[in-house]
């Protein structure tokens, strides 16, 4: 299993961008085979700060999810709407 943590601050101007992108790629991800979890978390007392919780089976299905569209369009878009981004990546202990 291979599990994947981003940390994410986004500009408090375009929340709702962000939002709308991130949950149908979270949604979409979800329905992959391989993909045993996506979700999205809002920290509590920073509204602009979020983290993506990701598990896949094997480095073949990140690696499948990867080169989706829904991740396509992330890549595109993400950049413009992200301040900082702090990731780790790796097997299960």
């Amino acid at each position: 299993m291979v599990n994947v943590i981003v940390i994410l601050e986004i500009d408090p101007q375009k929340i709702d961008e962000f939002l709308a992108v991130m949950l149908e790629n979270a949604a979409a991800s979800r329905l992959e085979p391989g993909c045993l979890r996506f979700e999205v978390s809002r920290d509590a007392t920073q509204s602009n700060l979020f983290a993506l919780s990701e598990s896949y089976v094997d480095q073949a299905a990140l690696d499948f999810h990867n080169a989706t569209p829904h991740v396509a369009i992330w890549r595109e878009k993400g950049p413009s709407l992200v301040l900082k981004r702090w990731a780790a990546k790796g097997p299960v202990c």
